[in-house]
């Protein structure tokens, strides 16, 4: 007996150890990929001057240059906007115990799309151009975001009424989420038949997610609210294992379950909705990226959130890295790649998902 008593918490460090340990090692990839992202793209740049520059260590005047004005902020960028996209994903699931759930799949990332859209051509708060490089510059940060909110508010309040009503199976909240979706793509659409030449060529452009165009002044809104959100989510990991077990389970813990929902959801909004204001659509990142992580930490939320933030950005980093470099000098927007991986895995999960 005393030797099962010792041979308990043996197993449960090595369980914990394991965890970790992936965890970590996620984080080291993507500290390496975020050298080599800022390494490669028209203007190769070696790895040694990359860290030397980035160190202040001494440069080229050229690569500052590029480092700090272009591949930096968009570098940080990705990886802000696929931990926020990540973290909302895998917040959603457990929420409404749906693992499908994702700002993508539940039609909120199209609100925000209308919202933000709607605020740039109806409310000006962006400026259009007919440069490729910078179709729609933002020009009111906060009308923007609050527009994207709000538009996510409306979409969110949708799926909570629908996740309220007895016996909502998963498909159900999926196909209203595609009814969403699809409500939101033809507000957009509506605006853009109104728009002129530039600007409807402008507004396709924008709908293109991609890090590409985000400064320093997008980015550090993106990380607040990222970082924000990140820290909240993981303050309640408890609670949501709780809810894992059943809400009625979660309450007999004391889990307060009703609120729990409704604040993660609308801090789940907010994530998406400044994301998708400053950078477009990007879809499948909260989708795929917690599935990925749930097969190698579980689905135990004190190394599950910090392991698909990481996931996170690791893909959408990796991504955007891609994009750069696959038909360089041309740059693909990060968007396409993102919905190329997701929608197979996507199907995957409609097939076999509920089953295991």
């Amino acid at each position: 007996m005393h030797l099962e008593n010792g041979r308990i918490p043996l197993e449960y460090n090595r369980y914990i150890g394991r965890k970790s340990a992936a965890t970590v090692t996620g984080l080291v990839l993507l500290l390496i990929l975020l050298v080599v992202s800022i390494s490669v793209g028209a203007v190769p740049i070696p790895l040694g001057a990359v860290i030397r520059t980035l160190f202040s260590a001494g440069g080229s005047r050229q690569w500052e240059i590029i480092i700090f004005n272009i591949r930096l902020p968009q570098a940080l960028a990705a990886v802000a906007a696929g931990a926020g996209l990540a973290v909302s994903g895998v917040s959603m699931q457990s929420i409404l115990r749906n693992p499908l759930g994702s700002p993508f799949t539940l039609g909120i990332a199209n609100a925000a799309a209308f919202g933000a859209a709607f605020s740039v051509m109806i409310l000006g708060s962006g400026a259009m151009s007919s440069s490729g490089a910078d179709a729609v510059s933002i020009t009111n940060p906060y009308i923007t975001t609050a527009a994207a909110f709000l538009a996510c508010l409306a979409a969110t309040g949708v799926i909570l009424a629908i996740s309220r009503i007895k016996r909502a199976s998963p498909e159900v909240m999926i196909l209203a989420g595609v009814a969403l979706g699809s409500l939101f793509t033809a507000g957009t659409m509506f605006l853009q038949y109104f728009a002129d030449d530039v600007q409807l060529a402008a507004m396709v452009f924008w709908t293109f997610g991609d890090v590409g165009r985000v400064s320093w002044r997008e980015l550090i809104a993106i990380s607040v609210v990222t970082v924000g959100a990140s820290v909240y989510f993981i303050f309640n990991r408890w609670n949501y294992n709780a809810i894992d077990a059943g809400d009625e389970t979660a309450k007999g813990l004391g889990v307060p379950v009703e609120q729990l929902r409704l604040v993660g959801m609308v801090v789940a909004a907010l994530v998406t909705a400044t994301i998708i204001a400053f950078v477009g659509v990007i879809g499948f990142v909260g989708l795929v990226c917690p599935h990925m992580v749930r097969r190698i930490v579980g689905d135990d939320h004190r190394f599950l959130i910090p392991a698909t933030l990481i996931a996170g950005a690791l893909l959408l980093l990796a991504a955007d890295t891609v994009a750069r470099i696959m038909l360089a000098p041309n740059v693909l927007p990060v968007a396409i790649l993102t919905a190329f991986m997701g929608a197979p895995v996507f199907i995957y999960l409609l097939v076999k998902g509920y089953g295991k």
